[in-house]
């Protein structure tokens, strides 16, 4: 079984799988961050200083009595809160990574596309007399006997 486990690890394609995950997860850690921490904050300014992780509406007060400020304060005060602001990140997070996802098969597919092959030079050449099929390089008709040009 050890034999069988050991064959199992080793093959390519499970340490590639790994690596594209290990790759995939440090790849949403820096878009969440730029989502974040770059993009959001200028629309968030653009929209009259408003910070989208903060966006949420209280669907049952806690033992403090509101107003929340923060979807912590809410949470401190047992407060029960839907935090639409938390899932529209989350959804403009999922759009960059797709595109970035979509951008990098594309490229990968571009540099796979196997490129046409020439036509391959002619071995054979029509007889101009009898038009039967004969070897490029021939200078008489196999079948009629007449002499070609050299050319």
């Amino acid at each position: 079984m050890t034999d069988e486990f050991k064959e199992f690890i080793g093959r390519g394609n499970v340490v590639d799988l790994a690596v594209g995950f290990i790759i995939g997860t440090a790849f949403g850690a820096i878009v969440k961050s730029l989502v974040d921490d770059v993009i959001m904050p200028p629309i968030g300014l653009a929209l009259g200083k408003v910070d989208f992780a903060n966006l949420f509406a209280v669907l049952k007060e806690g033992d403090t009595p509101p107003p929340y400020n923060t979807v912590a304060a809410a949470k401190e005060a047992g407060a029960v809160t839907l935090n639409y602001g938390l899932f529209i990140n989350s959804i403009i997070t999922f759009l960059i990574i797709a595109l970035a996802v979509f951008m990098i098969v594309k490229v990968i597919n571009n540099m796979q596309r196997k490129k046409e092959a020439p036509p391959a030079a002619p071995t054979t050449k029509d007889c101009p007399f009898c038009f039967t099929a004969i070897p490029i390089k021939a200078v008489r008709c196999p079948n009629c006997t007449s002499e070609l040009s050299k050319s």
